[in-house]
């Protein structure tokens, strides 16, 4: 990945990476010789680590470079050295003498940080993390060294698994090493629910979202065309499927209490893949430019981290001033909707954003776009044969005891309010706990007639028709 520039005379490049130490494996290449250094050590060899010369100063680091004849050296950690003015001018000083004979100065660092006084000198070179060939070697040279027995006593044979190879995409190669071990120990197999959970560490290491439990989809009643849609468009993630388009989000807009946030979640179970919430609002910060890196930084863990679904809850609050051209918060959520926007729309990664709104009108136009989103679904307030389906859910959930009958009686009540009145029941009674609840579909009549009238001509249905209904229980019946 560097000979093309070592070949092109580049003297100083800034190699961003996490993973120091298989720098120094996978860099060396024909031609040039590699060596390390940092500041505890001093120089050693790349490839085999073999010490030199402890010299442990910066700057006398760098003018060793100037001896040497197409070297090069990766200088580990250095940037924390760049507030130092002595070790500014010796890369300053140097760079035209490496250029003249080959040599070349590699800065192995996690982050950016570059001097104004040299950033033009330096390439920036990201180096990829593990691909899943890589994983999967890596697993297959543990599955050698292991020897597993059951309870007889008997040899159990540890075969590589690509499916939790492709499921580590994102860990370094220590984080993945340590996570299939991990596996192995826990499980006796490479097991994918155990990868999850390592990488879960990226998010909360993170600070900047959170990882949460999907929802069991039985446990969401009604919404059978969302579901049907997500079901179908599960398939394009399933390996040989690589020519399907996938899907990179679903919009809920809806009255409150419905089960978008639920069915969110539940998408989750469907696909199989783990569950972040991410809260926009919480990104901002009072600092300049802060706020915009912090969502830079998430959309970079969220690519990394890789198959999982992303939730946005109640996204017209998060955004809120991004239409106001800059007077509430100086253009900063206009600037972070828009990386995201950029960001959903350019990735490659396999990741579902699920974003859920109740008021369509605090809504960016640019975010219902077409393009934007693969679908904008209109969750409405549940029909006979919904509530139905959520009374036989909460029934079971709290052990209550709400006759299906009510079904009908329950018309124009939300599934939160039915599953209130499922709890308040336990406590006061049926009748009492009906009649301490006053309905959205009375105390926002004219809200809900207005969503409905938008949502007639811009978004697809998400509950179930009644007919689909009715076909299911002819099916059951018989």
């Amino acid at each position: 990945m560097i000979k093309d520039y070592l070949r092109a005379g580049y003297p100083a490049i800034c190699l961003l990476t996490q993973e120091p130490h298989r720098a120094e494996t996978v860099l060396p290449c024909e031609g040039w010789s590699f060596t390390a250094w940092d500041c505890l050590q001093g120089f050693r060899t790349a490839e085999n680590g073999k010490l030199l010369d402890e010299v442990r100063d910066p700057v006398e680091a760098i003018h060793w470079l100037s001896t040497q004849q197409d070297s090069v050296l990766l200088a580990h950690n250095l940037h924390l050295f760049l507030e130092i003015p002595e070790v500014i001018q010796a890369v300053q000083n140097g760079v035209v003498r490496w250029k003249s004979i080959g040599c070349c100065l590699v800065m192995v660092c996690p982050t950016l940080q570059l001097r104004p006084e040299i950033e033009k000198l330096f390439h920036i070179i990201a180096m990829p993390l593990p691909g899943e060939s890589d994983l999967f070697s890596m697993q297959q040279d543990l599955a050698k060294g292991v020897s597993l027995q059951d309870t007889e006593g008997n040899a159990l044979p540890v075969e590589a698994d690509t499916h939790t190879a492709r499921a580590a995409k994102g860990l370094t190669e220590f984080e993945a090493e340590t996570a299939f071990a991990l596996s192995l120990v826990k499980k006796g197999r490479f097991d994918q629910h155990v990868i999850t959970e390592v990488k879960a560490q990226m998010i909360k290491k993170s600070g900047l979202m959170e990882f949460w439990e999907p929802a069991d989809i039985s446990r969401v009643g009604g919404l059978g065309t969302l579901k049907a849609y997500i079901r179908n468009r599960a398939t394009a993630f399933l390996p040989g499927n690589e020519h399907l388009p996938k899907p990179k989000g679903v919009m809920l807009v809806g009255i409150p209490g419905t089960g978008k946030s639920l069915a969110s979640k539940a998408t989750a179970s469907i696909l199989g893949w783990p569950l972040i919430r991410l809260d926009i609002s919480a990104l901002k910060n009072s600092l300049v430019g802060e706020s915009e890196r912090r969502m830079r930084q998430a959309t970079g863990i969220i690519e990394a981290f890789g198959e999982a679904v992303v939730w946005v809850d109640e996204i017209e609050k998060s955004l809120a001033g991004s239409q106001s051209s800059g007077q509430t918060d100086s253009g900063v959520t206009a600037s972070m909707l828009g990386h995201l926007l950029t960001w959903m729309q350019e990735t490659t990664a396999p990741i579902l954003m699920m974003a859920t709104a109740n008021s369509v009108g605090m809504l960016p136009p640019e975010l219902l776009r077409a393009g934007r989103f693969d679908a904008v679904f209109f969750v409405d307030l549940p029909g006979s044969g919904e509530r139905l389906e959520i009374i036989r859910i909460m029934n079971e959930k709290y052990e209550a005891a709400i006759p299906e009958e009510m079904a009908a009686r329950l018309d124009g009540f939300t599934g939160a309010e039915i599953e209130q009145i499922a709890k308040d029941s336990l406590f006061d009674g049926l009748d009492a706990a009906m009649s301490a609840i006053v309905p959205l579909s009375r105390t926002m009549r004219e809200e809900i007639q207005s969503l409905r009238e938008w949502a007639r001509t811009r978004a697809r249905p998400a509950n179930t028709p009644e007919d689909q209904i009715t076909e299911q229980r002819k099916i059951r019946s018989i």
